[in-house]
């Protein structure tokens, strides 16, 4: 295709100065001076290599070409006009495909009871999630949105904390019964352990010291999973100690069936937040995820 960025140039001010009768009036209807509507005309005349206009001191008329033109450049300004405004209709109003990143902590603990009232309050968008922990491109893969848990890499696209939420560390009454209660980072070393991992497996868990001291510990997990649910149920029926956000487990910690240890060694609790490209020009449906979320998350 050959892109000519000169193809339309001095359309409009032509098709003005045939509707107005005159290139004064068409001047005076776009806010230009008199002598620049004509030198607009005149270049796109140059440029078409044709006579558009027959000129006398009084008025203009058509050219048999130059009315060729004005028919067919009349359409694609009106188009162009509507178009223009169907776009910016459209601008205040949330639709399309939205595509939104989610890690599998919050959308099991927040989105999945969230979402029927999302549906019910914008029925023009299209809902496209993609539950995962891995790492999301956020370009490449064209993702309006996405949340993620902990402190993120520094990058150009905005961020927006949602609420923090601390890393526990937790087991079920039952192993701890029979295991013993460690009351100690170091002492884990002794029990068995349940860690999260997409690809690399890990062999070090890092605390805080009721100084704010560093306390990294070697670990030897007996299981590996990129599941926190996983992570959870295994905790729950007694196979060993795991760490998870605390959004993950709420629920179990309340009810008892897991239990918080080490909680004087838990680093600062982790933001939860939004990743998006940019403010400028943000679209409808972009906006309305990301004020619905902040608006729940209070």
């Amino acid at each position: 295709m050959d892109y000519n960025n000169e193809l339309f140039g001095g359309m409009v001010l032509f098709c003005a100065v045939v509707e107005q009768n005159g290139l004064t009036a068409a001047a005076r209807k776009l806010g230009h001076t008199p002598s620049h509507v004509s030198k607009e005309v005149a270049r796109l005349e140059h440029r078409l290599g044709v006579r558009l206009l027959n000129r006398t001191t009084r008025k203009i008329s058509l050219t048999e070409t130059g009315r060729i033109y004005y028919e067919n450049a009349r359409r694609m300004v009106t188009e162009a006009n509507v178009v223009e405004a169907r776009i910016q209709t459209l601008g205040d109003r949330p639709f399309g495909e939205l595509n939104v990143s989610l890690p599998v902590v919050f959308a099991n603990g927040f989105i999945n009871r969230w979402l029927p009232e999302f549906v019910e309050l914008y029925p023009d968008i299209i809902l496209n999630i993609d539950v995962s922990d891995r790492k999301a491109d956020l370009i490449g893969e064209g993702i309006d949105l996405l949340v993620r848990i902990g402190t993120l890499p520094a990058s150009d696209f905005m961020t927006r904390i949602l609420f923090h939420t601390a890393m526990v560390t937790i087991a079920s009454p039952d192993y701890l019964k029979k295991f013993g209660y460690p009351r100690h980072p170091q002492e884990l070393a002794s029990h068995s352990l349940i860690d999260f991992s997409i690809h690399n497996l890990t062999n070090i868990w890092s605390f805080q010291g009721p100084e704010r001291q560093l306390v990294s510990v070697g670990v030897s997990p007996i299981l590996f999973c990129n599941d926190p649910n996983m992570e959870k149920v295994m905790a729950m029926a007694g196979s060993g100690i795991t760490r998870l956000p605390m959004l993950a487990c709420e629920a179990e910690l309340q009810s008892g069936t897991l239990v918080r240890i080490l909680k004087q060694f838990e680093p600062d609790p982790a933001p939860v937040q939004l990743v998006f490209p940019s403010r400028i020009n943000l679209p409808a449906k972009t906006r309305a995820m990301i004020d619905f979320l902040v608006a729940k998350s209070k």
